[in-house]
């Protein structure tokens, strides 16, 4: 089972959060690191608000766009 953690961006749909997920990748040829962020609708019926630490996991599917789900609000 895939868990990210992330930070929430945006609350403004109904039940939905969207969550920023950053992440260290090294260059194959360079081998210099920088930041890679993608962003993703979560389904929140936790209500969590825009700053806080998330924890989501995959599930089915609840709309074109929504295949995650909020498990815990960490900070």
């Amino acid at each position: 089972m895939k868990v990210f953690t992330g930070k929430v961006v945006s609350n403004k749909m109904a039940k939905t959060a969207t969550v920023e997920v950053e992440r260290m990748v090294v260059h194959p040829l360079y081998l210099k690191r920088y930041k890679m962020v993608k962003k993703y609708h979560v389904h929140d019926e936790l209500g969590a608000k825009v700053g806080k630490v998330v924890k989501f996991v995959a599930t089915k599917p609840y709309s074109k766009l929504k295949k995650w789900k909020v498990v815990e609000v960490m900070k």
